[in-house]
């Protein structure tokens, strides 16, 4: 005979049941959702991005970096060693030429020029007294050639005489013999003295020249350091914008050492920079396009500099319009690079749903229609702001340009309107 279960078990049993069934019918619930999510074939119009095909030119670039600067800058440095006395404008002052910026204390530059002009004038005072000293060596000269030609005289006198005599008996041969050697050597000395009065001619003048010359240097420096020191009046000869200043008053500076720049804010270029991936691609004459704010300047490249520093190759942008208002000094703009262009393509506006393959799928979505439909298309140039179809795609339809990973194994996608 069966026993009666208790009311406590009987109860028990049932809470279990109860509560298994509702956990499977929970997962049931779940499971039948994320099916319904995995295998959803629509998208909320809101969530995409569609754009148009159109025929238009079509742009390939690389992308670069690049620095507003101004087409004209100019530096002032030091042209003597000094000190900064004061300065008179700030950077970011405007200036106009002949307008004084620094001052610098000049004293010891003006102290040497005092010693060069001493040296200057010791060095003429020598060139004179060389001179009359050459001119009385050469007088001296002169007047002993004189005395050994009336020497030179005498002693054709006495040979003649001494001849004549020793023809009637007065002479004898040794007399005239004598006669004749004393003229010889009178004749050789006077030639000795001629050749030594040539000699001291070339000498002396030689020596009045390089004495010339050496006043001549002394002058030529006197007169560098008269221009450097009038170069060291710091002032402006041109318009400009000061962008730089050497505000450290009372410190030294060397010749050379940098104190100014002044920059004609009137007209900007730009210092582009690329990766040395592309170096073969950047080249002298390439169109440029530069993103200022919310402007496209174009350009060409007027300079690649030959040397790749750290991976990087740097090239300078000649803009179009070199003055527009949104340039400033040191701005950070983006730079693309055009390599290669198609004046007539069909294009559409570039976005994330273009990978960079050649080919690849896309959803092309007709106008009116709420199904967009997976077509495979074959992609040209691209650029920051189009991409070129070259087949797949035919101008005037629509392409979502939203990424569409998710979906990319439907065939067609559902646009739901908009709640």
């Amino acid at each position: 005979m069966d026993t009666e279960l208790a009311p406590e078990i009987t109860n028990r049993a049932r809470n279990r049941r109860l509560l298994l069934g509702g956990i499977g019918f929970v997962v049931i619930v779940f499971a039948f959702v994320w099916m319904r999510n995995a295998l959803k074939t629509s998208i909320n119009a809101d969530k995409i991005r569609v754009a148009t095909a159109e025929i238009g030119p079509v742009e390939n670039s690389l992308n670069a970096t690049g620095e507003v600067i101004p087409a004209y800058e100019q530096i002032y440095t030091s042209p003597i060693r000094a000190s900064i006395r004061r300065v008179l404008l700030t950077p970011g002052t405007a200036v106009k030429p002949g307008q004084p910026i620094l001052d610098l204390d000049k004293s010891l530059t003006e102290i040497e020029l005092e010693k060069l002009n001493d040296q200057l004038a010791l060095k003429r005072n020598g060139i004179d007294q060389l001179r009359m000293k050459l001119n009385k060596s050469l007088y001296d000269a002169e007047v002993n050639d004189q005395i050994k030609l009336l020497n030179i005289n005498r002693l054709r006198a006495e040979l003649e005489g001494d001849q004549r005599l020793q023809k009637v008996g007065g002479s004898t041969a040794e007399d005239v013999t004598r006669a004749e050697n004393a003229l010889r050597v009178a004749e050789l000395e006077k030639k000795q003295l001629e050749n030594d009065l040539a000699y001291n001619r070339q000498s002396m003048s030689a020596s009045l020249r390089e004495t010339t010359l050496q006043a001549q240097i002394e002058e030529k420096n006197l007169k560098e350091l008269m221009h450097k020191l009038k170069q060291a009046d710091i002032v402006a000869d041109r318009a400009g914008v000061l962008t730089w200043v050497n505000e450290n008053i009372g410190s030294a500076v060397n010749e050379g050492e940098m104190l100014v720049k002044l920059a004609d804010l009137a007209s900007f270029r730009v210092e582009g920079s690329c990766s040395d991936v592309y170096a073969e691609q950047v080249k002298v004459g390439l169109p440029v396009i530069v993103n200022v704010n919310e402007s496209s300047l174009r350009g060409v490249i007027s300079q690649v500099k030959p040397a790749v520093k750290n991976g990087i190759v740097q090239f300078v942008i000649q803009l179009d319009n070199n003055h527009h208002a949104s340039l400033r000094p040191n701005m950070k703009v983006e730079v693309f690079v055009v390599t290669d262009r198609v004046t007539k393509a069909v294009r559409v506006a570039n976005g994330p749903a273009f990978k960079g393959k050649r080919t690849q799928f896309v959803y092309v979505l007709p106008k009116g229609s709420k199904v967009a439909h997976r077509r495979e298309i074959a992609l040209g140039l691209s650029n920051f702001d189009f991409v070129e179809i070259k087949s797949g795609l035919r101008a005037g339809e629509q392409v979502i340009l939203t990424d569409l990973s998710q979906y990319e194994n439907l065939k067609e996608i559902t646009i739901e309107p908009t709640r």
